[in-house]
Parts: structure tokens; C-alpha cells; sequence
């Protein structure tokens, strides 16, 4: 086999579409851009605009909040790479393993908001780990093997905070005082023998 018979496999590489050749080729004319126009022209870049209408993405609510801009970003490494490392004596583990000392090693560029420990691979060796987060899987193996993991991470505060309207209602639904109003607003009272007072 020579170079020029080297061949990719059939339909992988297509002939470009040749525009404005006529109108046998099916390109003709107007080569696929329509008619005249802001769209016929090259650099049109028409996404959002409704002819000056409030367009729908701006009609729509703003609802939702995402956390991308304040997530904190970690490293995520598995166990078997930081064996790896032990073994070739480029972590010490007479102190604690932690992000500083995974940076040294060279098993991540940096140390970003922290490390995240994941249980992949064999884990052998007593060490003890100040991480950020750590998988189950990773803290039976770790412990397993004699060490400790110590997590960086903030404890996580149990139940939601009100605010606004759902705090200042906490204490009346608390207090079952929505449960016995009627339509009108008024509360019904019971009287002895089961009978409504006359209105």
C-alpha cells in the first residue's frame, strides 16, 4: 500500500455545494440566501428581533436563580492516581495529603476551590487527607487502609431559612390558625349541642 492509495472510508468526505452555478444545479440565483434583504447580506445576524414587537424572551418572567457565577469549582481526583504518586515518592505521607501538596505532585495544575477525593483505583498506603469533599467510596477505602479524611467543607445547615411572606405566615400555620376560617373570613365557633349560632 502507497500513500496516494490511502482512502477514507466512503461518504466521509463530501464535494463542497457550489452556489450560484445555475438553476440546474439547485443553487442558483440567490445561492440558498432567499430573497433581498438584511438576511441576503453577509455578517446578518438576526436573532431575537420581532419587527420591534417586545420580543419573547423578554415577554416571559424571570424566575429561578442558578448558582454558576458562587459554585466553587473543585479538582476531582481519583484515589488510584494519588497511589500513583505515593509510589513514585512524589507525595510524603508524614503529614496530611492536601490540595498544596496534590499541586506539588503534579496531579493538577491548581488548586482551585479545592479537592474533591473519588474512590477509582487501588488505595494501599496509611495516609491521612484534608480535602475538600470525598466520595463514600474513597473514605472506606482510605479508611480501609489505616488513614483518616479530614472533609474542609462547611457543614451543611439542616432545614431552609423564610423569608419574607413564608416567615411572618411560619408562626400562624404553626399554629393551625388558617385550618378553622371560613369563606368569609369569619371563624366558626361550635356550641354545646353540635348547633350553629343564629347569624
Amino acid at each position: 500500500m502507497k500513500l496516494n492509495q490511502i482512502a477514507d472510508n466512503s461518504g466521509a468526505r463530501k464535494n463542497r455545494m457550489r452556489i450560484g452555478r445555475g438553476i440546474g444545479s439547485g443553487m442558483g440565483k440567490t445561492g440558498g440566501r432567499g430573497g433581498k434583504g438584511q438576511t441576503a447580506r453577509a455578517g446578518a445576524r438576526i436573532k431575537g428581533f420581532e419587527g420591534g414587537q417586545m420580543p419573547l424572551h423578554r415577554r416571559l418572567p424571570k424566575r429561578g436563580f442558578r448558582n454558576t457565577a458562587f459554585a466553587v469549582k473543585l479538582n476531582e481526583i481519583n484515589l488510584g492516581r494519588v497511589q500513583a504518586a505515593i509510589d513514585a515518592k512524589l507525595i510524603d505521607t508524614g503529614s496530611a495529603i492536601d490540595a498544596a501538596a496534590m499541586v506539588k505532585a503534579g496531579l493538577m495544575r491548581r488548586a482551585k476551590g479545592g479537592v474533591k477525593l473519588l474512590g477509582d483505583g487501588e488505595f494501599n498506603t496509611k495516609a491521612d487527607f484534608a480535602v475538600y469533599r470525598a466520595s463514600k467510596s474513597a473514605i472506606a477505602s482510605i479508611e480501609k487502609a489505616g488513614g483518616s479524611v479530614r472533609i474542609l467543607a462547611p457543614a451543611e445547615e439542616e432545614g431552609t431559612e423564610l423569608k419574607g411572606k413564608s416567615e411572618r405566615a411560619a408562626p400562624e400555620v404553626a399554629k393551625g390558625g388558617q385550618k378553622g376560617k371560613a369563606k368569609g373570613g369569619k371563624v366558626k365557633q361550635a356550641t354545646e349541642g353540635g348547633e350553629r349560632p343564629a347569624e
